[in-house]
């Protein structure tokens, strides 16, 4: 299994929860262990966000008890957000295999907050399903109240994070159900985010960052931030001239190639199967496929 600290990182501050799941506690990564922040915020939520709480950790991340990690869960590293945002078709190379035409301003959807998990947790395969596929994406955490941002420089300001997210769809309901994507995108367990989110200052340039998804050992994405379309800054200004954004939201901003519905013939996920997946310099990710119950 793929854990938090079996890759070599700089010392540098990655939150995490870790603990079962709706009892997660706030951490940050040292090592191969973590420090307890519980006693600092109650969770990495909407208020933590809100009142600055990033930097009131740095301190107590150098000078808490490590705990090491063994066994333990690791959960989403932020709480249940107010909204997951999505966008479609956002890399150049992704829009080519589906045979789609680029869009000229960024597709926008919803997909249930409840969906998020732990980046080792099992993710179900719905009900009645026969094409539910994968998608390594960018997370972007947000990290203060936006509304009708004045540019993209104010939208980075706004941005608490980066972290891996595996975009889990059932294209039968996405595509052939009718309606909007969001049926597609919102069975349970269908937002691995993690293990860790990662600070804008320890990404040198997150417009060129190495991406990756294996199922059972194969690579089946491979892929760079560098071709996407909209990055972080523009899609945090472009959303706040719709939608007010608050502190903790999520921003799920797109795959590049490789996801099953690309494959001749179609490739799609069964109970049993195994995703590996990650994105450089922010960790990776292990989840077993089960049928939901």
């Amino acid at each position: 299994m793929i854990r938090p600290g079996s890759e070599h990182w700089s010392s540098a501050m990655y939150l995490m929860r870790v603990g079962p799941a709706g009892a997660e506690k706030p951490a940050v990564r040292s090592g191969d262990g973590y420090v307890d922040v519980s006693d600092l915020t109650p969770d990495f939520d909407a208020a933590f966000f809100e009142r600055g709480g990033l930097e009131a950790l740095r301190e107590a991340s150098a000078t808490g008890t490590v705990i090491p990690l063994a066994d333990q869960r690791v959960g989403a590293p932020i709480a249940r957000p107010h909204q997951i945002i999505c966008i479609g078709l956002n890399y150049s190379d992704h829009a080519a295999e589906t045979g789609q035409a680029v869009p000229s301003e960024p597709i926008v959807f919803n997909k249930a907050p409840n969906t998020l998990v732990g980046p080792y947790d099992e993710v179900h395969i719905p009900r009645r399903s026969a094409k539910t596929d994968w998608e390594v994406e960018l997370g972007v955490v947000v990290g203060r109240r936006c509304r009708y941002l004045k540019d993209e420089r104010a939208a980075q300001d706004a941005i608490a994070g980066y972290v891996v997210v595996n975009d889990v769809s059932e294209r039968e309901f996405q595509i052939e159900r009718g309606g909007q994507w969001v049926k597609g995108k919102s069975a349970e367990t269908f937002n691995p985010c993690g293990p860790y989110l990662v600070t804008p200052d320890e990404i040198p340039d997150v417009g060129a960052l190495d991406m990756w998804l294996d199922v059972n050992g194969t690579r089946r994405q491979k892929g760079s931030t560098a071709t996407m379309l909209f990055g972080p800054a523009f899609l945090v200004h472009y959303l706040s001239q719709f939608m007010v954004l608050e502190p903790g939201d999520l921003i799920n901003t797109g795959t590049p190639p490789g996801v099953g519905m690309g494959h001749n013939p179609p490739l799609y996920l069964r109970p049993g199967d195994v995703m590996e997946l990650g994105i450089e310099r922010l960790g990776g990710q292990r989840q077993r496929v089960v049928a939901a119950p």
